[in-house]
């Protein structure tokens, strides 16, 4: 259904869906003081892909707290 749901979206908004997961899976995958300047890029991606999305349809927004925890079990 998901996939139907897809095809009926506008190209640029499906890009910014897909510009959207991938910044959050890198920016997930960024940590350590040494990856500062490669998630403010990240962040910076993330916040124009949710612009494009927010103005078709605010239900579709990457939000922060979607991007997955970074914390293991071991770490806790």
């Amino acid at each position: 259904m998901a996939l139907f749901a897809g095809r009926h979206l506008p190209a640029r908004v499906r890009a910014a869906v897909a510009d959207a997961a991938e910044a959050a899976r890198l920016y997930a995958a960024c940590r350590g003081p040494q990856y500062t300047e490669a998630r403010q890029l990240l962040e910076a991606r993330l916040r124009a892909a949710n612009k494009v999305l927010a103005a078709h349809n605010p239900g579709l927004t990457m939000r922060w707290a979607n991007i997955p925890t970074l914390i293991t079990k071991e770490e806790r």
